[in-house]
């Protein structure tokens, strides 16, 4: 079971409020909704996962644009808010977070080097996104990418209506 103490104020508020959440994840391949989905009753508040590793899976299953994908790239604000509001587009979710990023060991570039990864978080009307740069190996950046989703969640979760994350 995940010691992530903010899984449990995410999943307790999920419940509480009776919403479905749903994740689009690329560089944490699933490891966002195996955590939501470790504790019991996850069928309660997790609707769906979507696992979009490739830019072809991201058009696909999410509907993001290939405009997008080849002005911004994968790993970028702009990709990661239409994961997002696909996710809740292809799903009965009413929120919704998407990861992407470059778990390494290789994939970076100046610009992105290996530990990038972006967040969008959706709910209510309301999308932010947020850029982390996280250490160590591929383990550590996808765990720690997973951990920071949760988190970045509820964070936009706990807010007063029309408060930025």
């Amino acid at each position: 079971m995940n010691k992530n103490p903010d899984l449990a104020r995410l999943v307790a508020l999920l419940r509480r409020r009776r919403m479905l959440l749903a994740t689009a994840e690329s560089c944490t391949a699933g490891l966002v909704a195996k955590q939501l989905t470790d504790p019991a009753g996850s069928s309660e508040w997790f609707e769906r996962g979507f696992v979009t590793y490739s830019n072809d899976a991201k058009v696909e299953m999410l509907g993001v644009s290939r405009e997008t994908l080849a002005r911004y790239g994968a790993v970028s604000r702009e990709t990661t808010r239409e994961m997002a509001a696909g996710a809740l587009r292809h799903s009965r979710a009413g929120v919704a977070l998407a990861v992407s990023g470059i778990a390494g060991p290789s994939g970076g570039a100046a610009g992105k080097p290996v530990g990038t990864v972006w967040f969008a978080w959706a709910a209510g009307g309301r999308a932010v996104e947020e850029m982390r740069r996280f250490d160590g190996g591929r383990a550590a950046v996808r765990g720690q990418a997973a951990d920071y989703a949760i988190a970045g969640m509820l964070r936009l979760l706990e807010l007063p209506p029309g408060d930025g994350l």
